[in-house]
């Protein structure tokens, strides 16, 4: 029988992310219900208050980065089983579709069913309702609740050493900012390099950044806390703006530019990636990975300079990261002292402060925020 379970949810958007008590159901074939121990505090979930991200159904359940230990599994589930620690992709990877086939499942075709809310298989099923009514599941997992129920393709297992609230991290945020440097920007060593916006995802940018042998790691934001903070995870420069980070970078390398710029920036708008695009040099590459309102178009790019000096325009989803693979070894670096987690949550809140935590990541006050359950 379907079980209660708390959650965080909107109701529209713009809306606020409120508590409220859902009906979850009990997992099926190819299901686990999962408790959760944290999860991260994503500017996705805010995009989809705002209504920069429109989803299908409301009310909607959020969260999409956490981790937690399986209390049931669904029938003729093989290799899973109760007690088991897992971290949730908020991309699912079937494994069996031609993205994933290619290696890039991050694209695999089940991500169409991200924001609907309902069943990959089943438009029109929900493991969540309220009073008999839908509930939408952000990216199927919906990790701002006690308790969740996702299919498999969205959960990797992961060691129980590992303390879940560091774990938690790698679902979303750390990968996507990693791995836009380590696999999106096409960084070399010696590489001078500009993130630009330095919440989760462009701390971790940084970090990918210095993996891939950057010598020179300039942040740009303009909150002076996040500017020291960039400092931690690898940031040689931090500046005010994207201005003074190009200056700085062209006067590195003889007036060309950085090598590549990562745009991570909260909400992204057109002219943030014409001023990306102008502040790499010949044959450099913009890695665009921040998110704004995902229906906007434009951006004021010169096209001469695109073309003639040769620069590329790269988008990046999850950092071009493949979660069977990426997630279990960015914790293996974790636990050998290469990878910050525990450094990246300014701040631990309760599901019921979830909307606070919003309000704090607006004031510029939050590299991560983690949501912590009992």
């Amino acid at each position: 029988m379907p079980i209660t379970t708390r959650v965080s949810l909107v109701r529209g958007a713009p809306g606020t992310y409120e508590t409220a008590t859902v009906e979850l159901d009990d997992p099926r074939q190819g299901e686990v219900t999962v408790k959760l121990a944290a999860s991260g505090l994503c500017h996705s979930d805010d995009h989809v208050a705002t209504g920069d991200v429109p989803v299908a159904v409301y009310p909607y359940a959020g969260g999409h980065e956490g981790a937690g230990v399986i209390t049931a599994v669904g029938p003729d589930t093989p290799g899973y089983e109760v007690g088991d620690h897992v971290v949730f992709s908020f991309l699912p990877a079937c494994g069996k579709c031609e993205f994933c086939a290619q290696g890039l499942s991050n694209l695999c075709d089940l991500g169409a069913s991200l924001l609907t809310g309902a069943r990959a298989d089943d438009p029109t099923s929900f493991r969540m309702t309220e009073n008999g009514n839908p509930v939408g599941q952000q990216c199927g997992i919906s990790t701002f609740a006690e308790y969740t129920t996702a299919s498999v393709d969205s959960v990797v297992k992961i060691g129980k050493d590992i303390p879940l609230k560091a774990a938690a991290l790698v679902g979303c945020g750390v990968p996507t900012g990693w791995g836009s440097a380590v696999n999106s920007a096409n960084i070399r060593p010696g590489a001078t390099v500009i993130v630009m916006g330095i919440g989760g995802i462009g701390a971790n940018a940084l970090q990918g950044a210095v993996h891939a042998g950057a010598t020179t790691v300039i942040a740009v934001d303009p909150v002076p806390f996040k500017q020291e903070q960039a400092k931690l995870f690898g940031a040689t420069h931090a500046y005010a703006t994207i201005e003074e980070a190009a200056d700085f970078a062209r006067s590195l390398t003889n007036g060309q530019g950085a090598d590549a710029t990562i745009v991570t920036i909260g909400v992204v708008k057109g002219e943030h990636v014409g001023e990306a695009l102008a502040s790499i040099r010949k044959a450099g590459t913009v890695v665009l990975t921040g998110l704004g309102d995902i229906t906007a178009a434009g951006a004021p790019i010169a096209l001469g300079d695109l073309t003639l000096m040769q620069k590329r325009l790269q988008g990046s989803l999850f950092g071009e990261s493949n979660p069977r693979h990426d997630i279990p070894n960015l914790l293996r670096m974790y636990r050998a002292g290469q990878l910050k987690l525990d450094e990246l949550v300014t701040r631990e809140y309760t599901l019921d402060q979830v909307a606070q935590a919003y309000e704090d990541m607006h004031a510029g006050r939050n590299i991560r925020g983690l949501v912590v359950f009992d």
